[in-house]
């Protein structure tokens, strides 16, 4: 099984990741970026569209971190027969947003980080300690 057969599986679930009614894929970052060599599949609109490797470094520093639980990569999108796409990391921690925003080099930065999940939508469940939640970083 390929790389890509193994990920269309995965976020398709719980059904199709682009209807309203199916909970967001919130992935591991091994899920999203094992294999995962297609440009734009994360920070697609950033000045310089990164590496998706950039990001699984980075990303992977920022799980190992004291005060965070997890960081997920939430499928926004399966549009391209190549790669699924993100504009939104979840960071389970307990640090506040403006906190969050920092670990983020300017060039990968969030256009926005907020607490909480959005309202109205369902995401998978995933495991939440009792002193954090997740933060959202999301890019426009």
């Amino acid at each position: 099984m390929t790389a890509l057969d193994k990920i269309t599986h995965r976020v398709n679930l719980h059904g199709d990741p682009e209807l309203a009614e199916t909970p967001r894929p919130l992935l591991t970052l091994e899920e999203f970026f094992e294999g995962n060599d297609i440009l734009g599949s994360i920070g697609c609109n950033l000045e310089t569209v990164p590496e998706p490797a950039e990001f699984y470094a980075l990303l992977l520093r920022i799980r190992k971190m004291r005060d965070v639980a997890d960081v997920r990569v939430q499928v926004t999108a399966f549009d391209s027969p190549d790669w699924p796409f993100s504009d939104t990391v979840w960071i389970v921690t307990s640090e506040p947003p403006e906190e969050v925003s920092t670990w983020f080099p300017e060039h990968l930065m969030p256009d926005d980080c907020w607490w909480g999940w959005v309202e109205g939508q369902s995401y998978e469940a995933i495991e939440m300690p009792p002193d954090m939640e997740p933060v959202a970083c999301w890019w426009d």
